[in-house]
Parts: structure tokens; sequence; C-alpha cells
């Protein structure tokens, strides 16, 4: 195990695309930390530099005490799990789990050893004589981590690893992954670009957009504290609300008629800003559906058994916006009724509404 150290790491090809800009990244000895954000957002390229897949521009990886940026792949003492499995077809489980040892001349006994522990570890026993085709696909993906568990390398790189199986399996793998971490505990840098699998996986999640870090933090951090509009509008399903309001003169923010509650120090700060626009976020269980409030027309229903989601059309300040809500499936509305959305106290987020950066409490 080891922790591997992020400095300045930069990637530009060479039509000038810059793909990773600038990212500092500590990720401690033993820790699952994900890497998340949109397609082209420059996690993949990411992870590949930490591999030795891609050159690096500028900055450097330093994996335990050693500076491996110019190192090739196979001195880097890491194993990669990617999207496709990358199974020797002809080969049976046994075989695909034993190569890279052979490859490096492991003694016999010794690679035998551990191929029958991973495979104990991962469920293959009795799966050992049967080729890829043979298996489905959350077989061979076992069998993909199993190859890379069996090295014993100093750390793990997963590349989308769960795209490829249906949603229900996914969820089965991400549990299996999450009790495997726990068990093995060595240090893992995982990309993937669903929300869902990075906050249910990730002891710590990296946020990418256009290349750039936006924010690293525990899961619910990054729910409960954005840094920004991009950071609160990825994270979290449904995304949070977020709305383009005044600032009154005396501190207050109102949303459609409706009075929002927001925190002294938070109010504060909003009237230190200097702008009388801002952006105002509410997570869905911070909006509550009643008689009071914002008037809303209801267009979807997305009913979740004991919760439902109830997606909304608000007319605020001669312009229509969008708003979702969750309350208790029992009480809720049918589409198209008339209900009103009733901001609750103390949870309003702000940020600035020309950089997008959130606003803290003095």
């Amino acid at each position: 195990m080891a922790a591997i150290e992020i400095a300045h790491l930069t990637k530009v090809y060479g039509n000038g695309f810059v793909a990773v800009h600038d990212v500092s990244l500590s990720i401690h000895d033993g820790e699952f930390i994900v890497l998340v954000g949109p397609s082209g957002c420059g996690k993949s390229t990411l992870l590949r530099m930490i591999a030795g897949l891609e050159d690096v521009s500028a900055g450097s990886v330093q994996i335990g005490d050693r500076d491996v940026t110019d190192l090739a792949p196979r001195h880097r003492d890491i194993a990669m799990v990617f999207q496709s499995y990358a199974l020797y077809p002809h080969l049976t489980v046994r075989q695909n789990l034993g190569y890279g040892l052979r490859v490096r001349k492991t003694a016999r006994d010794e690679v035998e050893r551990r191929v029958d522990e991973v495979a104990r570890t991962l469920g293959l026993e009795e799966l050992l004589e049967r080729r890829p085709a043979q298996l489905s696909g959350g077989q061979r993906q076992r069998v993909a981590m199993g190859r890379a568990i069996v090295r014993e390398p100093q750390a793990f790189l997963m590349d989308e690893p769960l795209s490829n199986l249906d949603a229900k399996l996914r969820v089965g793998m991400r549990a299996s992954l999450a009790q495997l971490h726990a068990r093995l505990g060595v240090t893992t840098v995982y990309v993937t670009h669903d929300q869902a699998e990075a906050m249910t996986l990730g002891h710590r999640v990296a946020v990418l957009r256009d290349g750039k870090l936006q924010q690293c933090g525990s899961p619910r951090e990054l729910y409960d504290r954005p840094t920004n509009t991009f950071v609160a509008g990825f994270i979290g399903s449904p995304t949070m609300n977020l709305c383009p309001v005044q600032l009154g003169t005396n501190g207050a923010i109102a949303l459609g008629g409706a009075r929002v509650a927001i925190d002294d120090g938070l109010a504060g700060v909003a009237r230190s800003n200097g702008r009388a626009e801002l952006v105002l976020g509410l997570r869905a269980e911070s909006l509550e559906v009643g008689q009071d409030g914002v008037p809303a027309r209801v267009e979807i229903v997305e009913e979740l058994g004991a919760d439902a989601y109830v997606f909304c059309v608000a007319e605020i300040g001669g312009e229509e916006l969008k708003l979702v809500a969750r309350t208790k499936a029992r009480d809720v509305p049918r589409r198209g009724d008339q209900v009103a959305l009733n901001p609750l106290p103390n949870e309003a987020h702000l940020f600035d509404s020309a950089t997008g950066e959130r606003l803290e409490p003095e």
C-alpha cells in the first residue's frame, strides 16, 4: 500500500487542447478516492497519467516514496482495471488470474497460492476452469478485478469498471467493491461519471470540470457544502434547485413571493457581497409541498416507495423556473395540480451569480 501525491499535473495535447489543468491531489495510504465529472472533464486522462499510460506535460506523480512521473507503467507497482474486461478468451479463469504473475516469473507454488486465495475472496472457486465466453458480465468483471488483486500492488487504478453492467448488477458489484476494499485496504483511485456510484464508494470524491479540480471532500461534505454552482448541480440526485434571486435592501431573500430564511452570518456576507443578484440553492428535501409558498404547477411525479419527487414549474420574475421537491408518497400531488413550495428555514445555499462560488457565513 502507498499514498499517491499528484502535484500540479497538466496534460496538453499536440493540438493545444488542455485535458488536465494544474491538478494537485493528495491520496492517502489505503484511501478509496473517486474521480467524477461529466464526459470529457479529464478524469480518465488524469488516471492514465497516474498509471503512466499518458505522458505528463507538467507536474509530477509520486507513489509511496518514489517519483514515478517518468517511469514506465510496469515499474510503478500499480494494477489497473478497465471498463472492458480485457480477459484472454483462450485462457481459463485460473490462467487469466495467474497470467501476470507467470509473466513476472513468480514461483509456480506462489502463483497457485495467490490465485486460490483471490478466487476464494471473489467467489470464483467454481469458475476457475471456465473460459470468459462461459461467464456472465458480472463474473467477467470479478475475474478482471481478481487479476489486479493477485499481483498485490501498491495501488489499484479503476477506469469505470462497472459501466458495462446492467443497473441491478452494478448495485451489487458496488457493495462487493466496498467490502473488498475494506478487507484489502489498498489505495484505490476510481473513475466514474456516475455520481451515485461516487457517493456510495468514495471515502473522498474529487469533482472535475474542463480538466480542473473543482472540489475534493467526503460525499457528505460535497452534498452539504458544495463549493460552487457546478458541484451543487452535479452532486445529488435529483440535482440541487438553483434559482436566480434578488437580495432585498434589508438582506432578505424572496423566491417568487416566499421569504427564504437564511442564517444571519450568511445574510451578512450576502449584503457585503456588493451584488444584488445571487443564486439560491435548495435541495429537494428543503422544499416543502403545501398550501403556502411559491405557486407551482406539477409536471411529473416520480414515486420511489416511501418518498416521491415532485417536479414543478413556477413563474418567478416573469420567467418559468423548474423546481423539484421531495415529499412523502402518501401525500403526493398529481400531474397538473397547483401546489405551493415552501423553502425550509436555514437550509438555503447562496452563490455569487458572477463567479458561481459559494458564499460562506462570517
